[in-house]
Parts: structure tokens; sequence; C-alpha cells
């Protein structure tokens, strides 16, 4: 039976791509795991590996073709032995404006219709998820297999056609052996757009026609907007504020910046920014006050074991946060070489999903702008976020003296219900404690 291959969803956030290329033509035999096209999301231009083995029958949506909504139907493989003839029974693809919205899935291929959509992504017992094809689950399912029992001989160990196939042959994988999935916890429901109690036509007649150019939103701005708001009514923000001297952070930077070995073409070989030093000392904070390395759920609190610190990067139209995995273990010099990397990739457009999906806390720095002081706004599951400000010299009192320092305000912002103020302010206090001690993130 034709297979169809669909728009999959490339992030958790995903509900529409752009197909840019087609790397394959009608025609085309392909394997499990080959690369068949590239897609554009609203954060990175990513490609997109097949799931089963088969012949490119048709190619349903050309490429170029913007607003592509995630499970529509792009193209068909034909399995061994099937001709064009087999495609008669197979859906014309949904012309993208008129698609109806559907929640975000993982797959890249799916058999054609005349059966029951396949089961969502299993979930193992320990909780992880079994990455698997949408028809390798639809056969376990109809066969009562565990697919979580079923090992998988794909791409990075997905499990595909095949795999379920062998187990049916040897019955293994019986689903009443296997012992009962963890339960996800359930998501929030998405609140539903909030107005101000006005239509955009009638916000609109407020302005004089001419006055104003109106354009519309990009994909980023739309997810970006739903994800804040979002936060913002389904989190309780906290807010606590701290000031940090910066001249001894400024004297190790300095220091350390100068002492770098050159590379072959005569330049350093990193440069530390003071944002460097912030993402490690927070790093190192989470780790001295381990509760707050925390996410909720309804279910229980995940308490990390790793400080992973996403970092805002501005791009056109909006931000991503790539993310330092293990920001705690890093020496500075890793973390600036790194961050550098992935800030330009992320301006690219480049980054792989796994470099800022995830996380266990953020960092939003708008110093280098001239911003005093700002809250920022919590990104799920993170329940933590560190605003950072400007450095600036201000008239401070030491020894019943006035003396210059310059003076850094950082606010965190924290889930109330995973972090409360006091937990806020003893990560606080650990933070600043390492940027006024600097050499103490050193050993």
């Amino acid at each position: 039976m034709p297979i169809n291959i669909l728009m999959p969803a490339l992030s958790p956030t995903m509900e529409e791509g752009n197909l840019a290329k087609w790397l394959v033509k009608e025609g085309d035999a392909i394997s499990a795991g080959d690369v068949i096209a590239e897609i554009e999301t609203d954060k990175a231009t990513m490609e997109v590996e097949a799931v089963d083995e088969g012949t490119i029958g048709k190619i349903m949506v050309a490429e170029g073709t913007e607003g592509v909504k995630v499970n529509a139907p792009i193209a068909i493989l034909l399995e061994e032995g099937e001709d064009a003839s087999a495609m008669d029974a197979a859906p014309a693809a949904p012309a993208p404006a008129a698609a109806a919205p559907q929640a975000p899935a993982a797959p890249a291929v799916e058999a054609a219709p005349a059966v029951a959509p396949a089961p969502a992504a299993p979930v193992a017992a320990s909780g992880e998820r079994v990455f698997s094809s949408p028809l390798a689950r639809r056969l376990a399912k109809q066969n009562g297999l565990d697919i979580a029992l079923i090992n998988g001989s794909g791409p990075k160990g997905r499990v595909v056609k095949r795999d379920v196939e062998a187990a049916i042959a040897a019955g293994t994988g019986k689903a009443e052996a296997a012992p009962k999935a963890a339960e996800a916890p359930k998501a929030a429901e998405a609140p539903k757009a909030a107005s101000a109690g006005a239509s955009d036509e009638q916000t609109l007649k407020l302005f004089e026609e001419g006055s104003y150019d109106l354009v519309p939103h990009d994909g980023m701005r739309k997810v970006i907007a739903k994800r804040l708001t979002e936060s913002k009514q389904t989190v309780p923000h906290f807010y606590v504020t701290v000031e940090c001297e910066l001249d001894a952070l400024l004297a190790l930077r300095s220091q350390l910046n100068s002492s770098a070995p050159t590379v072959k073409d005569g330049k350093p070989a990193y440069k530390l920014s003071v944002n460097d030093l912030v993402i490690k000392a927070h790093a190192l904070a989470l780790k001295a006050v381990p509760a707050a390395n925390a996410s909720y759920l309804e279910s229980g609190m995940v308490v990390h074991k790793h400080a992973d610190v996403g970092v805002a990067v501005s791009i056109d139209g909006g931000l991503i946060t790539p993310i330092i995995r293990r920001a705690e273990e890093k020496t500075l010099s890793t973390i600036s070489i790194e961050m550098k990397d992935l800030a330009k990739r992320a301006r690219e457009r480049k980054l792989a999903p796994t470099e800022f999906q995830g996380g266990t806390t953020s960092v939003s720095n708008l110093g280098m702008f001239g911003v005093k002081e700002f809250a920022a706004v919590i990104n799920p599951p993170h329940a933590t976020i560190l605003a950072v400000g400007a450095g600036q010299k201000r008239a401070v009192v030491k020894g019943d003296e006035i003396v210059p320092a310059t003076v850094m305000s950082v606010t965190l912002s924290t889930d109330h219900r995973a972090v409360d103020g006091a937990l806020g302010a003893e990560l606080l206090q650990a933070f600043k404690g390492y940027i006024e001690n600097p050499m103490s993130m050193l050993v």
C-alpha cells in the first residue's frame, strides 16, 4: 500500500513550515535515513530524513511552497513491488492556506488512508520517548505489541516497519509483558488568544488610512507571541533583583583575554565576554542551589542534574535561545567559543532542534544596549530566567566612604510553583558570590 510522506513537526511549537527544497525526484529509490528534503521552520532550515524505504511515486507539494501544515501529505512513497497504479487511492495534498491546523507530531512518513490514524509517539517505562515511524506504531498497535519492547534498526535506533514485522514473526514484544508506560503529564491547555476587546478591523479604524503599513506576522513572531502569552497567563512569575559589583570580574576577564593563546592566523583562540562569565556564574549557582534547577510539572518536580543554560540571541524577526549544555562543567574559554558558534548559526538559522530545545534555565542580557534593569519572561519548561542589565559606574559606600564601582543589576524571574522567593534569593546570592569573586569560577 502506498505511504504518504507527511510534513514533519521539527520542533514542539511548529504548526507549519516551508518546503524549501526537494533533494529527491519522482522515481528515486530511497532508504531509511536518506535526506529527502529541506524544511524551513520558524527558527531554522533543517533536513528531513526518510524513515521507510521505497520509491518516490509522486511529489505532492512543490519546493518553494510556504505554509504547509504539519501532517499534510507532501509526497507518496511506493513500497517494494508497487507501481504508479497503486497511487490511485492516495488523496490529493490539501492546499496549505486551507489546511486545518493539526497538532504537531514527529513523523516523516505515514501510510496512506483507509485505516485509523497512527497512535502518538510512545513513551517507554523509563519515561524516555521511543522513536518510531508512524507505520511501525500502527502495525504494533494492530498486532497487540508494545513498541517500547522492539529494538529499532532505523536511523538513530528508530523502530521501523521491518522491526515490527520481525517482532511479529518472532512472537516478541507483546504489550501485556510490558510495564505500564509512564503517563505523560498533561500539558497546560493553550489559552485562547486574548484581545483588548476590539477586532483588528476596529483597531485599524483608530488610525488614519495611509498613515501606517500593516506587516503580516511571520511564523517566528506568531510562535513568540503564543508562547509568551501562555507563559505569562499560566506561569506565576516572581521577581528578585540584586546588584553585583563587576570590577574584579572585569579585571580577571582582561587578564584572561590578554593571556589567550593565538591560533595559526595570529588571532586569539578566544575572547571572553561578560556574558560568558555570567553564563558560567549562573550555571555554578544552580549547581550550588540544586533545588532551583527545576521544572514544574503537574505530576511532580523535575530536578535537573546539570545546568543547561539557554542564552537569548536576537535574530531577524524575533529571538532564539541556543543552549550551552552542562555549562557548570565547561571552562570559560569553551563556553565563549561555543556561544559564538551557536549565536552565529542562530542568526543564519542553521541550528539543529537539539541546540535550542530544552535546557533548564535561560539568560537574557540587554546590557550591551545600555539597559539598566529589566524583567524577562520565563520560557517554559524552565523555572528561571536571568535578566542582565548594563555594568555602570556608580557611587557605592564602602567602609563609610563613598567610592566609585562598576555595578550590574540582575533580575531573576522564577516560576513561583517551583522556585519561591526565598529559594530565588538564595540562587541570586550564589550568583552574586561568583560574579564578585570570579576567581572561584576557575577552581
